[in-house]
């Protein structure tokens, strides 16, 4: 299963998107999208958020 994000939480600060090692991680808008079908589930960008927004 893929890391989640929270896009309440989600302050689109792209600390995530620097982070994944497969780059599965964008920001759309304000918010950080993930591709679930490119996220391979390594937990770098739950460490990494500073909002906490992210879950695997």
């Amino acid at each position: 299963m893929a890391a989640k994000i929270d896009k309440e939480t989600c302050v689109g600060c792209g600390a995530c998107v620097d982070s994944c090692p497969v780059s599965a991680i964008k920001l759309e808008g304000d918010k950080a999208e993930i591709a679930e079908g490119e996220c391979i589930e390594c937990g770098a960008c739950v460490g990494t958020c500073p909002c906490e927004a992210i879950s695997l």
